[in-house]
Order: structure tokens, then C-alpha cells, then sequence
């Protein structure tokens, strides 16, 4: 009697956990459409970006130097996307055409940084002793600066334009760059196959390019599409002050600094430069993180 309800009771059982089921089901695709929705929207952002700096005649194919005295202060429409500045040039042609000269600043920022503080990383962490000290000494020294106010100061003692700021950007970020690289040597040096390596007489300097170098560099590559971000708001903050290129040549951090003047009665001169900006900078920090979640896996 027992069994024959046991065997009754059992099929009442089954769609309660199939629900259940569904329902978890359909909140993990929930979540991983919400997840990648948000990348899919960072790369568009980013990719667009890239293609105002490489192409920007194909996104606008207007002069961004010159304007019609009798269209300024127009608010954003149809005609003009972000509205017209003081002399009656379109603000979206210029930040089209700006965007060249603010992401060649950015990208040549973080190449610096990640070459020269991956070589620092990489050779403290691999020599260790008193070169490891040494070089750590200096990392500590910088991070203990902030990066803005040290690439100001840097910026300052180079001179002026694009490519001074480029440098000061990325100097500035080189510390993050060698702690991180420095970890993953550190971790890395110490594996099975890298001791192998030495065991068979490779030279060190073959086991560092061939063994250490390869599985210690992903990490980097992941904090380096974070710190993309980081170089945009420097190097547009430094722009902003007037360390930039010389005006008219538009750069983002110049657009805002010229509009501010006129922030009571034309708000998209600075405001819609602005919101671009933060566009790309959290784009770029979304990509970073998934890259990083991507590699740790």
C-alpha cells in the first residue's frame, strides 16, 4: 500500500522540479544576455571611436576649422548632431576630427607604458636580489604619486603638445604595469616546465621570451584595456589644461576647455564632449574586466 502511493505521489513531484529548472534556466540567460548586451554596446562605443580617429572624413565630412558666423550657438538637431560653438562650427565634425590626434595620444600612452613596464617586471621579477629591490623601490616611489598630478608635472618639464603629453601619460603609467608583470613572473617562474627548462641547460634569457614571458603576459594585456580608459581621461584632462595641441586643431580635452566659457548658454558645448568621452573610458574599462574574467578562467 506504502509503495502503490509512493509510485502516485512520485509523478506529482516531477513538474515542481522541472519549474524550478526553467526557471533557473531562464535566469542564467537572463543574466548572460544582460552581460554580453552591455559588452556588445562597449565594442560598438569603441569601434566607432576607432573609426571617427581612422577615417573621420567618413563620419563627417565637413571642415572642422572653419564655421558659419551666422549658425553659432545652435542648439543640437538634425542639421548639427552636437550644435555649433561661438564661431559656427559643427562641434560633431570636430570631435570626429579630433578624435584622431586624443586616441594616437592615448594609444601611444599605453604602448609605452606596457613595453617599458612589462621589461621592468619581467626583470625584477626574474632577477631578483637587489634588482628586484631596486627596481620595486622605484614602482613604489611612482605609485605613490598620483599619475595625473606626475604627468603634469612631466608634461611641464617636456613642453607642450600631443606627443609630450603622450609621454607623460604613459611614464605615468608605467608602475602599474611592472607590479602587475612582476606577480605574474613571480608566479609563473617557479612551474614545472620552466624548471625543466633550466634542468636542460636552456639559457635564462631563452626561458624568460619562451616560457616565462608567454603565460605571465595575458594578465597585462587585460590591464592594459583598462588602463586605455585611464590614458583617456589623462590625456584629455591635460588637453583641457592647455598642454595639448595649439588651437584650432580640435582634441576632446580642448573642445570642453573652449565651451566652458559658454556653459550657461550653450550646455552641449561641453556636455556632449564630455559624455563621449565617459562613453569610451567605461567602454574600454567593460572590455578590460571581461578580458580579465576571460583570462583567470
Amino acid at each position: 500500500m506504502v509503495d502503490i502511493l509512493v509510485r502516485r505521489a512520485a509523478p506529482t513531484a516531477r513538474p515542481a522540479s522541472v519549474t524550478e529548472h526553467g526557471v533557473e534556466r531562464g535566469h542564467r540567460t537572463a543574466r548572460w544576455a544582460r552581460a554580453h548586451l552591455g559588452l556588445l554596446v562597449s565594442g560598438i562605443v569603441l569601434a566607432v571611436a576607432v573609426g571617427w580617429a581612422v577615417a573621420p572624413s567618413v563620419f563627417a565630412s565637413g571642415d572642422p576649422l572653419t564655421g558659419v558666423p551666422a549658425q553659432k550657438f545652435q542648439a543640437p538637431s538634425a542639421a548639427h548632431w552636437f550644435g555649433t560653438d561661438n564661431l559656427g562650427r559643427d562641434l560633431y565634425t570636430r570631435m570626429v576630427h579630433g578624435a584622431g590626434l586624443s586616441l594616437t595620444a592615448t594609444l601611444t600612452a599605453v604602448g609605452i607604458a606596457l613595453v617599458v613596464g612589462s621589461a621592468l617586471g619581467l626583470l625584477s621579477g626574474a632577477s631578483g636580489g637587489i634588482v628586484d629591490t631596486a627596481i620595486m623601490r622605484v614602482v613604489d616611489v611612482l605609485l605613490s604619486i598620483p599619475s595625473l598630478l606626475l604627468a603634469l608635472a612631466l608634461v611641464t618639464a617636456l613642453g607642450f603638445g600631443t606627443r609630450n603629453v603622450a609621454i607623460a601619460v604613459g611614464v605615468s603609467l608605467i608602475a602599474n604595469f611592472a607590479r602587475v608583470m612582476r606577480s605574474e613572473v613571480l608566479r609563473v617562474r617557479h612551474a614545472p616546465y620552466v624548471e625543466a627548462a633550466h634542468a636542460s641547460g636552456v639559457r635564462w634569457y631563452a626561458v624568460l621570451v619562451r616560457h616565462v614571458l608567454p603565460n605571465a603576459f595575458q594578465p597585462v594585456l587585460a590591464l592594459a584595456a583598462v588602463e586605455f580608459g585611464v590614458a583617456v581621461l589623462a590625456v584629455s584632462s591635460l588637453s583641457f589644461l592647455g598642454y595639448g595641441t595649439k588651437p584650432p586643431t580640435p582634441e576632446w580635452g580642448s573642445l570642453i576647455s573652449e565651451g566652458r566659457n559658454f556653459l550657461a548658454s550653450a550646455w552641449w558645448l561641453t556636455t556632449l564632449p564630455g559624455l563621449v568621452i565617459i562613453a569610451v573610458v567605461l567602454s574600454a574599462q567593460r572590455l578590460g574586466r571581461f578580458v580579465g574574467r576571460t583570462e583567470t578562467r
